[in-house]
């Protein structure tokens, strides 16, 4: 099974962790709604490292 993480950018260009899933839909609208309400970059990345996705606010 695949885990999602979902990171957010600070201020000094560096990721941060936020939180995990195993479902990748509820993942995205997870991070979509905090990258609008915070105004911060946010991404999906799988249990390999790899770059699913980058969410702008």
């Amino acid at each position: 099974m695949t885990r999602i993480t979902i990171q957010w950018q600070n201020q000094f260009g560096r990721w941060q962790h936020y939180t995990s899933s195993h479902h990748e839909p509820s993942a995205f609208r997870s991070a979509q709604q905090r990258a609008r309400s915070t105004g911060k970059r946010h991404r999906l990345i799988d249990d390999e490292g790899r770059v699913l996705d980058i969410i702008e606010p």
